[in-house]
This record gives structure tokens, sequence and C-alpha cells, in this order.
């Protein structure tokens, strides 16, 4: 097999990953063909976490044929029992002929492991094809599975000026239609999105996924909120089919706040405080600990303060509307401390930038 078949059929691999994006988690998305004598004879991808991997899927669908075969698949084939069993013993019962995967799985069950128990049953076993295209689709699965903390998108709409709001009745959105339909999706890709109390009295947000390739999408919504103000009647707790409502709030909540909003369906959670505010790291070391592995923070400029400096994300996405506001009085995207040399500022890396309807959007990682 030429690199350029094999390459061409691990781009189908990964095309079949990405139909998973953000219905996994805390799975990884994993896309898989089985190819024999330079025929297409399987292939499949791993749908929801407790389903089928992508390897049995494709097995499956191969049946005889998979004796011989060339396996393509994104990730290390597992060898631990979960709620399905290890795909490298089916994989080796199958008689297949070579395994390249794009990456090894850094979980450590199967790191490394899965490539051990196919070359000791004979099986030729090769990874880094397009590895950093994987490790884009599963950025949050890469990030999470090494310590249990999630990975964290920090997302605001600003002007051309960086101001994140329009003067009092001028109108509610700074962005057009088509980013805030391209906002959906990015939140439909993680497993929760955060925001502060201010934002909450400020827009009195549903925050649920509200997009028509997503029906019935359900994230956890997350507020942080030190002295309660969110409101018991506030809109995210008039639609908890939306997903569950989780509030942090402080040592010193008043208990009759807590108990009304506990009776309106909000999970409250007490938080300790870091320099007179809730700790976000505590926050998201919880919610790590729910196998939450996506956060998006979609907070005013207190919350993205925080997230910032020191940084505690891992992904900015700034959606830029053609506007110039001014004003010293109009909020910020980020007001805080600035750097004091530009060798100390936030650089990000692996920059895009591209345009949606009149909007630019901009992305980058630190």
């Amino acid at each position: 097999m030429t690199d350029r078949r094999d390459r061409a059929y691990m781009e189908m691999a990964l095309g079949l990953a990405a139909k998973s994006a953000g219905r996994t988690s805390p799975n990884p998305c994993v896309g898989a063909v089985l190819v024999k004598d330079g025929v297409l004879v399987g292939w499949g991808h791993h749908e929801a976490a407790g389903r089928p991997h992508a390897e049995a899927v494709a097995l499956l669908r191969a049946g005889r044929k998979a004796k011989g075969a060339t396996l393509y698949v994104t990730l290390e084939p597992c060898v631990h029992w979960g709620r399905t069993p290890p795909c490298a013993d089916a994989l080796i019962a199958a008689g297949v002929k070579r395994v390249v995967a794009a990456d090894l799985d850094p979980n450590p069950l199967v790191l490394t492991k899965g490539a051990a128990r196919l070359r000791a049953a004979g099986i030729e076993f090769e990874h880094g094809l397009l590895a950093d295209r994987n490790l884009q689709l599963n950025r949050h699965y890469m990030h999470f599975i090494g310590g249990r903390m999630p990975y964290v998108t920090l997302k605001a709409a600003v002007s051309l000026d960086g101001k994140m709001a329009l003067p009092a009745g001028a109108g509610r959105w700074l962005t057009s239609e088509e980013s805030r339909v391209y906002a959906g999706l990015l939140r439909a890709e993680h497993d929760a999105v955060l925001i502060g109390a201010g934002t909450v009295l400020a827009d009195d947000p549903l925050l649920s996924v509200r997009h028509p390739n997503w029906p019935g999408r359900r994230i956890t919504r997350v507020v942080m909120d030190g002295r309660l103000r969110t409101p018991p009647d506030a809109r995210l707790l008039s639609d908890i089919k939306g997903g569950p409502v989780l509030i942090f709030t402080g040592p010193a909540a008043p208990a009759k706040k807590r108990a009304a909003l506990e009776k309106a369906g909000a999970e409250v959670v007490g938080l300790p405080l870091k320099k007179g505010n809730l700790d976000l790291d505590e926050a998201l070391r919880f919610l790590g600990q729910r196998d939450l592995t996506g956060v998006l923070i979609e907070g005013g400029s207190r919350m993205i303060a925080s997230a910032i400096a020191p940084p505690r994300f891992q992904r900015l996405v700034l959606m830029i509307a053609p506007l110039i506001i001014g004003g010293a009085e109009v909020v910020s995207f980020y007001g805080a401390a600035g750097a004091p040399a530009i060798p100390r500022a936030l650089h990000l890396r692996r920059m895009t930038r591209f345009t949606i309807g009149p909007d630019t959007i901009v992305e980058g990682e630190i």
C-alpha cells in the first residue's frame, strides 16, 4: 500500500470520526475503515459513550472479509474492558493483518498497550499518520485524560475596538445572526457552558443548544455566583430539559436563596474563595470530576479576566463585528492589568481566521 493511499484511507477514517464531534464525551471521537486488496470492506465510527467502538462497527460490517485486511483507525485500539470489550482482541480474533493508527491513546489504560498486544499477535502496527488532525478533533479528550481537567474554550463577541457591549438601548447583539448560529454549534461541541452571575442578571440567557443539527442536545449550564444573585425565575431554570443547571457559590451564601434555587431545579455547590472571588480552578476541577471534558466560558469581562490571568483556558474564540463603538465607560473585552512588556504578553498559536456574514472569527490556542 502506498503512502498516498494510506493517507487517503486515514482521511476517510478522520471524516467518520468527525461525525461524532461533541457526542462521545468522555470518550474520544474515533473513526475506522477496513481495506482488503484495495477494496473498502468495513467502516464505522464511535457514536456515543457506551456504544460500540469504531473498530467493532467496522469489523461487523466487514464480517469474514476482515481477515487479512488493513485497519485505518484514528486512535490506538483499546485493550481494557469498559462498557464495551477490548478492540485489540476483536482485531486479533478477526485476523486483521495490519493496523495504521493516527495516534496513540493517552489514556494510561491503553497507551502503547494496544500496540503491544497487536504486535505480540503478529499484526503490523504503526502510528503517526495525520496525528495533528486527530489532536485537533480530540483536543478535549487529549487534554482531559491526563489530569481530569476540562479543556476550556473562552468565547467572546467584540467590536473592532474591543468593546463587548453597545450603549444602553442600542440593541442586544454585536454580531450577526450567522455568527450566533456558529456560536450555537460551538456550544454544542462542549459538555458545559460557564458564565458569571452578572451575565445572568444582564442578559437572562437560556444557555441551551438550539440548532437543527443538535435536536435534544443537553449540556450542563454553569453559573459562578458568589452571592447567589441568580433569581429562581431565571430563564435557564425554566428550561431544565436543556441540561442541568449548576451554580457555584461562596461559603457565606444565604441559605434561603440557596433553598429557593434548589427548589427551582438548580444544583448549588459551595466553593472556596481565592482573593475574594470564587476559585475558578476549583470549579473546573469539580467539572472534570463530573467527566465534563470540554467547557465553554461565555462570561462577561470579569469572568474573562479571571480566565486569562493566569490563563485557565486552552482556546480563544473571538467573534469580531465590523463596528467601532468607543466610549471609556463601555465594557472592554479585557480590562485587567496588562502585560508589562510584549515578551510577557499572552501569545496565541495555531491561529485561524475566517468570516461568517459580516463578522470575522479569530481562533487560537495558548
